[in-house]
C-alpha cells in the first residue's frame, strides 16, 4: 500500500466549508466517492486519512497500486499522485538574499531585524486585487490601523480586510466602457491570482508549509511581512490607462506609503501619454515610493518599458533552486529534464517508452498526436507507459491527455534551441531540450523494447550558479531618454512561489486544481521583492525621500554569482547594465548605504524641462506652474541619478555633476574607477569629507574617448565607487561615442 493525494474537480461543497478541514459534509462527500470505487464504505473510511477543503479540493488516502488506478478513471477525479516524502525548504528568495539563514533564522546583519519585518509600513499594489482568504494576508500586523490610513475596504461579494490587509478597491470603468465584465469584476476580490501573488511577495504574513503541488516547500513570506496592504483592482484582462490613474489617485489620497506596479505597456510610451509615468510622478510627490516591473519582452534590446526617472524599475533573474525532474533511460543515459510536479516514479522500476506518435487513436491525425492534442491518444496503447511528445504553447493539458489515457508519465521534448520551462504537470513529466529529447528519441528508435522512468527532485543552493538574468526580462538602453539607465535593479524572478486566487485554476481557467499557492515567473515577480525591500527601507528611514530609497537600493547592488563569477544572460554570456542596471538588490546593505543620490520633485520637472516639454504637457505632471530652467548641452546626463549614461559621447570630453548626501557617519569618502574599456575618466575631487547627517557635496566627472572608434558601436560599461572602508556607494557607467557629426544633446 501507499498513501495518494487525491485533486477532484471543483463543486459547491468546497465553496461553503473552504474554512472547514475534514468537514463532516466534505468528509461524507469523500467517503463516498471513494467507497463508490473501492465497493465499500467502511474501507473508503479506513483509507482516508486527510479531507481537504482550505488547501486543495480531494483528499489523501492509503491505497493498494490497483485501487489507485481504479480512482483515477472516475469521473470528477483530475489526478491521483502518490504522496512523496519532500526536504523542507524554504521560499528561497528572501535567504538567497541573506534576510534569514538556511534554518529560518535572522541573522543579525539582516535588514528584517532593524526594520522589524516592515513594521508601519503600508504597502499597495495596482493589480488584479486579492483573494482575501489566502493565508498570506490573514496575520494581525498591528491591533491597530495607523491614524494616517485614510482608506477603505470593498465590501462586494462578501469581501473582508482585517488588522494586516486593510484596504481594498476596484476601478473599472475604463475596462467596462470597452468589454463586458463579469458580476466578479465589480469586486475587489482577485479571479486571477496576479494580483494576490505580487502583493503576497511584497508584504505577505509567514505562512509554514506553503507549496505548489509538493514544489519549493517550506514557509511563505513577503519582503515586509509586518507591514500593511492595500489592493488596488485594476486590471481586467488588460488594464485600462483610466482605471489605473484611478487607482494611483485613492492610493495617493489613502495615505500608502509604497506603491507596487507589476503591469506596463508593451513597448515604452511617452511620458506625457504614460498613466504609469503620469500616476507614479503625483505618487513621489506626495513622498510614496513606487516600483514597477521592467517588462517580459527580453532578451530584445531598449525592450525595457516603465522608464520614467522617478520610478525604480526592476529587471528578473534567478535565485538558486531548480526544479530537476530527470529521465533514466533503459540504457542508463540520464537525460537533464525540469518540472514543477517533481514527483518520481518508483525508482528501479522501467517504464515502457512510446512515441505519441505511435500511440495515437485511429481517428487522429498523426501531426496532432505527436503534440499530445486533446483525444488523440488511444488508451490501450498508452496504458502504463511513458509517452513522449512535443512540447507546445499548452503542455499542461498535454500531461492531462496522457493521465486521462492512462499513461504514467510524461516527456515533453522542446520544440526550439532555447531552454524549457517547468511546468505544474498532472504526472510525473520531464521537459527537456531539442538536443536531449533528439537523443531520446535515437534510443527509442534502436531499442527493442524501450523503456524508461522519471527522477524528480528540487535542488537549491551553490551547486546552481545564481543569479542569472531570466530570458523573458526587458532590456535597455532607455528607448525614451537614453540619458537615464533602464533597468534599475534585478531581484528574483524566476519561479517564486507566493500566494493565489483559489477562484481560478493553477495553470489556466480550465485547470481543476484550486490551490492557494502558486509559483509563477516573470518581472511581476521582481517587482514586489523590491517593493518589499523599499518597505524595509521605509520602516528603518521614514523621512527618507523616494529617491532616496531607490538610490540606497541602487547603490549597494552585486554583479557577481554565488560563484564569485559576473552575472550571466540566460544564454550564458555576460550581463551588463541594460540588463541589471545598477545590479541585483542587496537588502541587508540597502539598509545603511553611507550617501545617497537624492532628488526632489523640481529635478523631475527639470527633467521633463529638459526632453522638450512645454506648459500644457507639464499640467500633467505638475498643478502649479513652473518656469524651465535654460537647457545645457549635458543638462538630462546631469540629472543626480545614481547611475551615468552618456549615450553621445562627443570628441571632445564630457563633463556631468552629481551630488552626494550623507545619510551615515561622518567620514571621507574615496573615489575608485572601474573605467569603461576605452574611455578615460576623471573624478573631481576625487575625495569628499562628510562631517554631518544630510551634508550634501558635489563632485564632477570627465569622460573622455582614448581612440578614434572606441565605443562607437556599442557601449562600454564601467563603474565609479565612493568608499569610507566600510560603505561603498556603487554606480554604473554608461558610455557609447556619438557617430560623426553627432554632438551630445
Amino acid at each position: 500500500m501507499q498513501s495518494y493525494v487525491v485533486y477532484l474537480e471543483r463543486d459547491s461543497h468546497h465553496e461553503t466549508n473552504k474554512h472547514v478541514l475534514g468537514s463532516d459534509q466534505t468528509r461524507q462527500t469523500y467517503h463516498d466517492l471513494l467507497g463508490s470505487c473501492l465497493l465499500s464504505q467502511e474501507r473508503a473510511k479506513e483509507a482516508i486519512f486527510y479531507s481537504y477543503s482550505s488547501i486543495i479540493n480531494g483528499f489523501a488516502a492509503v491505497l493498494e497500486d490497483d485501487e489507485a488506478e481504479m480512482l483515477s478513471g472516475h469521473p470528477g477525479v483530475v489526478s491521483v499522485l502518490p504522496d512523496k516524502v519532500n526536504q523542507l525548504h524554504t521560499t528561497r528568495s528572501w535567504e538567497f538574499m541573506g534576510l534569514e539563514d538556511s534554518n529560518g533564522g535572522i541573522p543579525e546583519e539582516s535588514i528584517w531585524k532593524a526594520a522589524n519585518f516592515g513594521e508601519d509600513v503600508i504597502i499597495a499594489n495596482l493589480d488584479t486585487g486579492v483573494w482575501p482568504e489566502s493565508p498570506s494576508f490573514n496575520c494581525t500586523v498591528s491591533e491597530t490601523i495607523p491614524s494616517r490610513w485614510k482608506g477603505q475596504c470593498d465590501s462586494s461579494s462578501g469581501f473582508k480586510c482585517n488588522r494586516k490587509l486593510i484596504g481594498a478597491r476596484y476601478f473599472n470603468q475604463g475596462a467596462s466602457a470597452v468589454n463586458k465584465l463579469q458580476a466578479a469584476d465589480s469586486s475587489a476580490m482577485d479571479t486571477d491570482g496576479h494580483g494576490s501573488h505580487t502583493l503576497s511577495t511584497a508584504a505577505g504574513c509567514l505562512v509554514p508549509g506553503a507549496n505548489f503541488l509538493g514544489s519549493a516547500n517550506g514557509t511563505a513570506k513577503g519582503g515586509s511581512p509586518k507591514a500593511w496592504v492595500a489592493t488596488y483592482k485594476v486590471c481586467y484582462g488588460g488594464c485600462y490607462d483610466a482605471d489605473i490613474l484611478a487607482g494611483f489617485d485613492a492610493a495617493i489620497q489613502d495615505g500608502v506609503d509604497i506603491i507596487s506596479l507589476s503591469l506596463g505597456s508593451f513597448s515604452p510610451v511617452a511620458y506625457s501619454s504614460d498613466s504609469i509615468a503620469i500616476g507614479s510622478f503625483h505618487a513621489v510627490k506626495n513622498g510614496i515610493t513606487v516600483v514597477a516591473s521592467a517588462g517580459n519582452s527580453g532578451p530584445y534590446a531598449s525592450s525595457v518599458v516603465n522608464v520614467a526617472p522617478w520610478m525604480l524599475t526592476v529587471a528578473a533573474s534567478s535565485v538558486d533552486r531548480q526544479f530537476e525532474s530527470d529521465v533514466i533511460l533503459g540504457n542508463g543515459q540520464k537525460i537533464k529534464g525540469i518540472s514543477f510536479n517533481t514527483d518520481t516514479l518508483p525508482p528501479g522500476n522501467l517504464y515502457p517508452l512510446i512515441n505519441a506518435v505511435d500511440a495515437k487513436s485511429s481517428d487522429a491525425d498523426p501531426s496532432d498526436a505527436k503534440y499530445c492534442y486533446s483525444s488523440t491518444l488511444e488508451p490501450s496503447k498508452v496504458k502504463g507507459q511513458i509517452v513522449v511528445c512535443i512540447s507546445s504553447s499548452d503542455d499542461v493539458e498535454k500531461s492531462l491527455e496522457v493521465s486521462q489515457a492512462g499513461g504514467v508519465g510524461v516527456v515533453l521534448v522542446n520544440s526550439y534551441s532555447d531552454s524549457p520551462t517547468p511546468k505544474a504537470h498532472y504526472l510525473p513529466t520531464s521537459m527537456v531540450s531539442k538536443k536531449d529529447g533528439d537523443s531520446i528519441l535515437a534510443y527509442m528508435s534502436q531499442a527493442e523494447s524501450p523503456t524508461a522512468y522519471i527522477s524528480g527532485d528540487t535542488v537549491v543552493g551553490e551547486t546552481v550558479v545564481a543569479p542569472a538574468m531570466a530570458s523573458f526580462s526587458s532590456t535597455g538602453p532607455n528607448g525614451l531618454t537614453p540619458e537615464i539607465l533602464k533597468p534599475d535593479v534585478t531581484a528574483p524572478g524566476l519561479y517564486i512561489l507566493a500566494a493565489y486566487s483559489e477562484a481560478t485554476g493553477a495553470t489556466s481557467d480550465s485547470d481543476k486544481r484550486h490551490l492557494p499557492f502558486n509559483i509563477i515567473s516573470g518581472t511581476s515577480m521582481s517587482c514586489p521583492h523590491v517593493s518589499g525591500i523599499a518597505g524595509l527601507v521605509k520602516s528603518i528611514h521614514p523621512g527618507w525621500s523616494p529617491a532616496a530609497i531607490k538610490s540606497a537600493i541602487m547603490t549597494t547592488g552585486f554583479k557577481k554569482s554565488n560563484k564569485g563569477e559576473k552575472i550571466q544572460t540566460s544564454m550564458g554570456s555576460e550581463a551588463n547594465p541594460f540588463n541589471y542596471g545598477a545590479g541585483h538588490v542587496s537588502p541587508n546593505k540597502a539598509q545603511d548605504p553611507g550617501l545617497v543620490y537624492d532628488m526632489t520633485i523640481t529635478d523631475h520637472l527639470n527633467f521633463l524641462c529638459y526632453i522638450g516639454y512645454d506648459e500644457k504637457q507639464l499640467a500633467k505632471f505638475y498643478d502649479k506652474s513652473y518656469q524651465c530652467p535654460n537647457k545645457t548641452a549635458t543638462s538630462l546626463s546631469d540629472i543626480n541619478y545614481p547611475s551615468i549614461t552618456i549615450p553621445e559621447l562627443p570628441s571632445g570630453a564630457v563633463t556631468v555633476t552629481r551630488t552626494l548626501k550623507n545619510v551615515g557617519t561622518p567620514g571621507v569618502y574615496k573615489a575608485y574607477l572601474d573605467e569603461p574599456s576605452g574611455i578615460s575618466v576623471k573624478v573631481e575631487p576625487a575625495s569628499l569629507e562628510f562631517k554631518e547627517v544630510n551634508e550634501e557635496k558635489s563632485f564632477k566627472i570627465t569622460l573622455q574617448s582614448l581612440g578614434k572608434d572606441v565605443g562607437r558601436d556599442d557601449y562600454v560599461f564601467g563603474e565609479l565607487t565612493w568608499s569610507d572602508g566600510l560603505h561603498n556607494v556603487k554606480s554604473p557607467i554608461v558610455v557609447k561615442k556619438a557617430e560623426s557629426g553627432v554632438q551630445s544633446a
